[in-house]
């Protein structure tokens, strides 16, 4: 059987896809080209396609090669930022005048974008709870061009059944846009599912080492990709060429790091359901959680991220961020170390008084690949 007729397997791409050793020296490892232009086999000639750094790099490349594959689609894009990411596919499917169908819990940066950058644009939107596709099929308008998801969503875990979304998307002429940070491809590939367009701040699990700040796009059609493309290098918010090193560096170990992520979770959950100062769990992997069949079908296991209501409101769950120590007080997620925040006062604070206003109550953590015990250890003296 040759390799074309054999899948290769997720690890196998994420080591190789786009990582052929160097023609010239045979290094292992994608060259970091840090160089802003390129000469020219006369003029219009290019080598390899390459004349400004803007428009391509080498090192870019390798990058944007790999998230296709991994993502299962047409066409890979690196950005400087998960929010550059977002910015472009916005302003490359939508113009003003359309309108668009976003998620009742979603990044707060997300919100923000959408209430006070494109609403400025002309470009208006609604919020429907994307756990139950029917909600988003009464949010449909004649103008809408694309749905929004997130799952699991942030910061309160909820899960979409992705299928049903697109079948409802794309039978109102709309395209289907998934964030997948918080699963990344080695946990769930949406594009398989009906997505259109695959979004990653890949800041977060694709980088896994809290080190580097991107974003990526990944298209299902060719088509679209080469629009998207088209809009990346007219707008110019592209990763740089040592970011995409990181970022392609972490993405070898994205496997078995999300495999420890989603069991250390586990035991995270498994303690904050016996605690009594917990009163709510969201955890895709918990079998009371709404929607757990449906991640369950749609995941290959249920991630790192995990949030929780405690009895006593806001100033308790403030005081267990304080409290904590091996639990990392910070913004952002997806690293090997484990972080703790109160959305509320710090990544969701843009959706203050909206229809996207997380509980005061709220924490949530990001589950590192540190010890299980000791993690347990922490978050129970943090709770006590």
């Amino acid at each position: 059987m040759t390799e074309h007729q054999h899948p290769q397997g997720f690890e196998t791409i994420a080591i190789h896809a786009g990582q052929e050793a160097d023609p010239r020296t045979g290094a292992v490892v994608p060259p970091i080209y840090q160089v802003s232009t390129y000469k020219q086999d006369g003029v219009g000639g290019l080598r390899g396609g390459y004349e400004y750094s803007r428009s391509a790099n080498p090192t870019r490349t390798a990058l944007e090669e790999c998230l296709a594959a991994l993502e299962g689609g047409q066409r890979g894009l690196a950005f400087a930022s998960g929010l550059a990411a977002e910015d472009t596919l916005l302003r490359t499917i939508l113009k003003p005048g359309d309108h668009i169908v976003i998620p009742n819990d979603a990044y707060g940066g997300t919100f923000r974008l959408f209430d006070k950058v494109l609403s400025r644009w002309g470009v208006s939107f609604d919020v429907a709870d994307t756990q139950h596709p029917e909600k988003v099929r009464e949010a449909i308008k004649p103008n809408t061009k694309a749905v929004w998801v997130e799952s699991p969503s942030n910061p309160l875990l909820g899960v979409t059944d992705i299928a049903a979304v697109a079948q409802i998307a794309h039978a109102a002429g709309a395209l289907l846009v998934v964030d997948n940070t918080f699963a990344s491809p080695y946990l769930q590939q949406p594009l398989a599912l009906g997505a259109d367009v695959v979004v990653h701040s890949t800041t977060k699990y694709m980088g896994g080492h809290s080190d580097v700040v991107g974003g990526a796009l990944v298209a299902a059609d060719a088509g679209l990709g080469d629009e998207l493309a088209y809009h990346q290098n007219a707008m110019g918010a592209v990763a740089g060429p040592f970011d995409s090193w990181l970022v392609l560096r972490g993405i070898k170990t994205l496997g078995v790091r999300m495999d420890r992520h989603s069991a250390n979770a586990e035991q995270i959950v498994a303690l904050l359901a016996r605690h009594p100062k917990v009163t709510q769990i969201y955890y895709p992997g918990l079998a009371s959680h709404p929607n757990h069949e449906v991640a369950a079908k749609q995941m290959k296991a249920f991630g790192g991220m995990v949030s929780f209501r405690v009895a006593g409101g806001e100033e308790a769950a403030v005081a267990v961020c304080n409290k904590a120590k091996l639990f990392t007080l910070g913004e952002s997620l997806g690293g090997v170390e484990s972080l703790i925040e109160h959305p509320g006062r710090m990544t969701h604070a843009s959706v203050a008084g909206s229809l996207l206003e997380v509980p005061a109550d709220l924490v949530r953590v990001s589950v590192g690949i540190e010890s299980a015990d000791d993690l347990v250890a922490d978050l129970a003296q943090a709770l006590d």
